[in-house]
C-alpha cells in the first residue's frame, strides 16, 4: 500500500503481446529517472484487484497503457478526468484481467476514486504474441514518458 499522498504511476499491458507492453515499458523508463518520492511507479500487468487499494490510496493517478482510440499506430493521446471515464467505459475489449473501468468503478463507489486522473495511451498496431512492441510504438515510448512528465509537473509541481 501506498501513501496517501502519493502520485500513482501505473503501467498496464501484457509483456508477451508486443504493443500491449507499452505501458510496462514505459513506466519502466519513467521509474529508473524518477526524481520525486511523492511519485510510485507500479507495473499492473495485465491488472488485478490487488492494484484497487493502490488507486484508492494514490492522491491522484496516470495509467499509461496501450489502447485503441482509432488513430495511426504509435499516436499518443493523453485522457483526463471524465474523458479518461469515456474512453475507458462501455462495453470495450480488454486483454486486462480485470478492467481498469471496473478498478474506477470500484473506489468511486468506496468514495475514493482520485479525482485527478489520466490515461496515457498510445494506439497499438499488433497485440499478437511476441516479445517486442511494433517500430510505431517503440518509437512513441519515449512520447508516451514526456507525457507522464507533463502531468507530473503540472500536478505536482
Amino acid at each position: 500500500m501506498t501513501s496517501v499522498e502519493a502520485v500513482l504511476v501505473l503501467g498496464l499491458g501484457n509483456r508477451l503481446l508486443g504493443d500491449d507492453a507499452a505501458g510496462p515499458l514505459a513506466v519502466d523508463l519513467l521509474a529508473a529517472a524518477a526524481r520525486d518520492a511523492d511519485t510510485r511507479f507500479i507495473d499492473g500487468g495485465t491488472i488485478g484487484l490487488a492494484l484497487l487499494p493502490e488507486i484508492e490510496d494514490a492522491a491522484a493517478f496516470i495509467a499509461v497503457d496501450a489502447a485503441l482510440f482509432g488513430a495511426t499506430p504509435g499516436t499518443v493521446r493523453v485522457f483526463e478526468g471524465e474523458a479518461m471515464d469515456a474512453q475507458l467505459g462501455g462495453r470495450k475489449r480488454s486483454a486486462h484481467e480485470v478492467a481498469l473501468f471496473d478498478l474506477m468503478a470500484s473506489a468511486e463507489l468506496s468514495g475514493r476514486l482520485p479525482a485527478r486522473r489520466a490515461l496515457v495511451a498510445v494506439e497499438p498496431k499488433s497485440t499478437e504474441l511476441g516479445l517486442e512492441p511494433s517500430a510505431a510504438v517503440a518509437a512513441a515510448i519515449p512520447r508516451l514518458c514526456a507525457a507522464v512528465d507533463e502531468l507530473l509537473d503540472r500536478w505536482t509541481r
